[in-house]
């Protein structure tokens, strides 16, 4: 089957669609592109559908490269045949692809190899025919040979018993029943104890069963860790007697003694050969399931972290707590910009530090007319925010704070980057200042570090790097288009990841805005080195330029459809000037008034681009974060664990979600987890069927293990216990 036809099966999306899509994708042309400016040719998919499919593309492309590698193999040894070319062709993966490859691959010396060359292979042939009335051994006597080293009528029979496991071996049909036998009736069982696991890390798998076709993925990446740390043994089982039953009923016939030379040779391949082999076949494909499982879950934590609503226009104080070295301060104005930097000791035991540290704050706070303040969630943030919801609440005027994450803070402060941004501080100012940028912009600053360290995933640091890194670094980039960014403010980590620009590219973009100053239009991007026409084309349309001199230079009007914009607008009678005024809240009526199909006529572009211009004219450089319901700002009484009871009721910001449950941050210094079966009162396989990250949710407490600093929530008011007073 063509690649093409495929994916249209599998994606149920038109043919037209997919060619148009692999076109595009084959020209050069990037996910964010194509979803945003080629509309019409993919019937308006989203940029997430687009990247599956270019994902499977590579995949189906890779597979077919490796099936001509293996015809061309098979060809050269002269071995194939229609009934091996028509096998081959409708392999489906990888792994039945070299199954048929199997028995034509130069193998490494081989007790059956070795027989094969003391000439055994028409003894193994005579042997696995199994006719009733043949004598093997009586055979096995024209096959002795001291010189080949086959002494005995026994050194015979076992050199062609091994050929004959082999055989069984590498038939990729048997492998393949194998396989779906495990997928279907085995079970993943581990071992393990304390002696090798002091911690106790892995208590919950030291006796484990459950079925292959249901353990859920996070427990199988846990084994796979346990076993990796040697603290576990894990293995891949069948039901006793299962597999030897689907060999010898592929290849043992009516009772004799060659039938039990067969059953011999079946039992011994299958102990030998296949079931190591086909084990980590399982588990290997296991393991790749729950990688790509863990993978989407990270991904999707990561977009709806690097979409929170930014904190606009809010002049920040930053504190990055800490104890014996005191908390770092920065306060940074509306765009980010360093204002003031500074140290309070307000979490020592002395009692003039700590006042000192609060005059400190509230200095900063009234010079500067600080609003919001960002604390990092890292030690000593308890007792900063404890401190810092004194100091506000004694001050007039309104100033909130948030607890933020700190993950990949100080991974940042300490990189080049931040050295290349902040030369003249120190690490720990580097981070308060992240911290507070964090709270203002998430997607500005976090595209900073490394989606890695940014800590809304589960077991990250066990998936195949290429794969976590391309199909974080996706998500990343989706986000990054899709709200846009200013060309004259962007960092050139932010500009890396606009469609079009490599890290190349966007240092010279930087460069360029250093030497000739802020740029005044899109088309100056020309004239940075190194950025051509097809670059262009792909950033232009997500490079902002504020008070430039053509105002479709602020929206996401790509300069392409620039003469269809302004021909639209003197259809709807709007001119450029009104871009930006409250008439422009009108145009869409305006053009609904007219009829947007025959808009889209006149002007000469599709209807979906129509509409997307239309979008944009009305609200020219529109975020679509700031639809978004906006962060939880706090300003009340701090609570510590011990405060917290059974049926308190409580509301909470999402801060990572996983297979079992997500972790709710409702004001404590530890995160609660509202476990799967506690999220809603419907039946739901995954969280993200529910919730998002960055959600602010109502929860009630469940229980508090004082000892272990966990929490355990409900979001079902139906399960919350009795408040007890």
């Amino acid at each position: 089957m063509e690649i093409n036809v495929q994916l249209h099966n599998e994606f149920n999306v038109r043919q037209e669609y997919i060619d148009n899509i692999i076109n595009f994708l084959d020209s050069g042309c990037t996910v964010p592109f194509i979803a945003r400016y080629r509309k019409e040719y993919h019937g308006t998919l989203d940029d997430q559908t687009i990247r599956l499919i270019s994902e499977r593309l590579t995949y189906l492309r890779n597979l077919d490269k490796r099936r001509s590698e293996i015809i061309n193999s098979i060809t050269e040894q002269g071995k194939m045949t229609p009934e091996l070319e028509a096998a081959i062709a409708g392999a489906s993966v990888l792994v039945e692809l070299e199954d048929i490859y199997r028995p034509f691959k130069q193998k490494r010396r081989t007790r059956a190899s070795v027989a094969k060359e003391k000439g055994l292979e028409p003894l193994a042939e005579f042997i696995l025919e199994q006719s009733p009335t043949s004598e093997p051994e009586k055979e096995a006597e024209k096959y002795i040979d001291a010189e080949k080293g086959v002494e005995t009528v026994e050194d015979a029979i076992a050199g062609a018993c091994d050929i004959i496991a082999e055989n069984v071996s590498d038939d990729a049909e048997l492998r393949k029943r194998l396989r779906r036998q495990f997928n279907a009736r085995g079970s993943v069982i581990s071992a393990g104890d304390e002696e090798k696991d002091p911690e106790g890390t892995y208590r919950n798998y030291y006796e484990f069963s459950e079925p292959v076709s249901k353990i859920a993925g996070h427990r199988i990446l846990a084994l796979d860790r346990g076993e990796r740390e040697e603290k576990l043994k894990v293995s891949v089982t069948l039901p006793e007697g299962d597999a030897e039953r689907v060999i010898l009923g592929a290849y043992k016939k009516s009772p004799c003694r060659c039938a039990e030379l067969v059953e011999a040779a079946c039992l011994d391949s299958w102990k030998r050969l296949i079931a190591p082999s086909v084990e980590r076949e399982i588990r290997a494909e296991l393991t790749d399931k729950a990688s790509e499982a863990a993978i989407k879950v990270f991904s999707s934590n990561l977009r709806q972290l690097l979409m929170q609503p930014p904190v606009k226009d809010s002049i920040t104080l930053g504190v990055d707590p800490g104890f014996r070295t005191g908390c770092k301060l920065a306060v940074v104005d509306g765009t980010g910009k360093v204002l003031d930097t500074g140290v309070a000791y307000i979490t020592t035991n002395e009692k003039l530090k700590t006042e000192q540290g609060k005059q400190k704050i509230k200095q900063l706070i009234e010079k500067y007319n600080v609003s919001t303040i960002a604390i990092g969630n890292g030690t000593a943030s308890r007792e900063s925010e404890q401190i810092v919801s004194e100091i506000i609440k004694g001050m007039d005027g309104k100033v909130s704070y948030m607890v933020v994450s700190e993950a990949g803070a100080s991974v940042y402060s300490a990189s080049k980057l931040a050295a290349e941004e902040f030369p003249d501080y120190d690490v720990s100012l580097r981070s308060a200042v992240s911290i507070a940028r964090r709270l203002q912009d998430p997607l500005a600053e976090l595209v900073k570090i490394d989606p890695k360290s940014i800590g809304v995933g589960q077991y990250q640091h066990d998936m195949p790097k290429a794969r976590l890194d391309e199909a974080l670094g996706g998500v990343v980039e989706d986000c990054v288009n899709s709200v846009g960014v200013d060309l004259n403010t962007a960092s050139q980590s932010l500009l890396t990841y606009i469609s079009g620009i490599n890290s190349g590219v966007a240092k010279n973009i930087v460069a360029y805005r250093e030497e000739n100053g802020a740029f005044t239009d899109r088309k100056q991007l020309m004239k940075v080195p190194k950025l051509g026409a097809k670059a262009f084309e792909q950033c232009a349309g997500f490079l902002r330029v504020p008070m430039g001199k053509n105002p479709l230079d602020n929206t996401s009007v790509h300069p392409e459809s620039y003469k269809a914009a302004a021909e639209l607008m003197d259809i709807c009678g709007f001119t450029l000037g009104d871009i930006g005024s409250e008439k422009m809240n009108d145009i869409s009526a305006a053009a609904d008034k007219i009829g947007v199909q025959s808009i889209s006529e006149k002007i000469g572009v599709g209807v979906p681009t129509v509409r997307d211009i239309l979008k944009e004219l009305a609200k020219p450089g529109r975020d679509p974060r700031d639809e978004l319901p906006p962060p939880l700002l706090r300003s009340g009484d701090v609570m510590e664990l011990k405060d917290l009871k059974p049926g308190m009721e409580l509301m909470g910001t999402i801060r990572n979600i996983t297979d079992f449950g997500c972790f709710v941050d409702c004001g404590v210094h530890e995160d609660g987890l509202v476990h799967i079966s506690q999220i809603c009162n419907r039946f739901i396989k995954h969280p993200l069927e529910a919730v998002k990250v960055g959600d602010v949710v109502k929860v009630w407490v469940i229980d508090v293990d004082m000892k272990r600093k966990r929490i355990s929530l409900t979001m079902r008011p139906d399960k919350a216990p009795k408040s007890i007073e």
